[in-house]
């Protein structure tokens, strides 16, 4: 369908094998080109063909399909695009996804939705300041959810001039992560950002970076593809905490030829995935579960517990606090009314009990 220059090309800017075995049982009109989406302004896409970018929209067909699977184009994706009469750039399929991170928005009510953030990424770059932002309970939560989509990760700490001691703090990082992460304390305004991200840094890897505002993600992102793309600001003095200043997820190509995907930090982060899977991702948990004397011991209060005493009372807290909001974000609307009359039933018990013991 496509000839080898055209390949190449695309190499250059994220394709790989699967995408093209994809490629071949995806069906498309003739004069369709193969291309990827760089950014996405609420209904405005922009394609990269691997030489030029081009403004994009997508057909209504392919948005309400992918929006019954609770799915959404996003950035990075792969998709088959062709002109219309007027020139104008349609797209009308998109390649399965090989990768993609998404997370959970719930409205305090019933309703849960899902929220695509990117696609295709080989690595994400969690960015963390070592300043007065630093949170390791937060880091959790996104070391999570990329293990959970089956992503590469690397921890990029920022901001070392502002702490005493970073090598202390990068070991309390190195002890969260499994075998095949690693953590880099890097000043994202220098050039050496780039040397020490290096090894993941090359050509045709597609690489996000992922973090709360203000930790410097677009500071990284302009040092590493070696130009002043992305705007920059300042943080809070009081709690350290940024502003948004990125308000929509970018794909950028760097000297080396990687791909970078810039976002804006993210107000919320819920998991999209199962209790089962959250268990999964605690790699110390899991293990010391297993020589608990229960078999569905819930590391409460329960006798015989391996992993109480054993893990940190703060990430043990993060731990069941992830598995609530699994928990509940699955649920149907009729399992949470029953699972709120179970409770209202217990706190009017509860009440009753002291009320009998307050008149004895």
């Amino acid at each position: 369908m496509f000839d080898s220059s055209i390949l190449e090309r695309l190499r250059g800017i994220g394709l790989a094998a699967a995408h093209l075995q994809s490629l071949a049982v995806t069906p498309a009109h003739d004069d369709a080109a193969l291309l990827r989406v760089v950014e996405v302004q609420r209904d405005a896409l922009t394609l990269h063909d691997g030489n030029d970018e081009h403004p994009a929209q997508a057909l209504p067909a392919l948005l309400a399909e992918l929006a019954a699977q609770a799915d959404a184009l996003a950035v990075g994706d792969w998709v088959l695009a062709a002109r219309n009469p007027h020139g104008q750039w349609w797209v009308q399929q998109r390649l399965p996804p090989l990768t993609q991170l998404a997370r959970r928005l719930h409205d305090g009510r019933d309703k849960v939705t899902r929220t695509v953030i990117v696609s295709n990424v080989d690595t994400a770059l969690i960015v963390m300041g070592l300043d007065l932002d630093y949170n390791v309970r937060r880091l959790e939560r996104y070391l999570a959810m990329v293990r959970l989509a089956g992503i590469g990760t690397v921890v990029v700490l920022t901001k070392a001039d502002l702490c005493d001691d970073p090598a202390a703090r990068a070991a309390e990082v190195a002890a969260l992560l499994p075998p095949d992460a690693a953590v880099v304390t890097v000043n994202a305004l220098q050039a050496g950002a780039a040397d020490a991200l290096a090894p993941w840094l090359t050509a045709g890897r597609t690489l996000v970076l992922l973090g709360a505002s203000g930790t410097g993600k677009s500071t990284l992102t302009n040092t590493l593809v070696g130009d002043a793309l992305q705007l920059t600001g300042g943080t809070r003095s009081g709690d350290g905490r940024g502003r948004h200043t990125t308000t929509a997820r970018t794909l950028h190509r760097t000297p080396q030829g990687a791909c970078i995907i810039d976002t804006p930090g993210l107000r919320t982060l819920r998991l999209d995935s199962e209790a089962g899977d959250v268990q999964a991702v605690f790699d110390d948990i899991a293990q010391l579960s297993a020589s608990c004397r229960f078999r569905d011991c819930r590391h409460h209060d329960e006798p015989g517990c391996a992993v109480r005493g054993a893990v940190d009372d703060a990430r043990l807290r993060n731990f069941h606090k992830l598995l609530r909001e699994t928990q509940r974000d699955t649920m149907t609307a009729l399992q949470r009314k029953a699972q709120l009359q179970v409770w209202k039933a217990r706190s009017k018990a509860s009440r009753e009990r002291l009320r009998e013991k307050q008149g004895r």
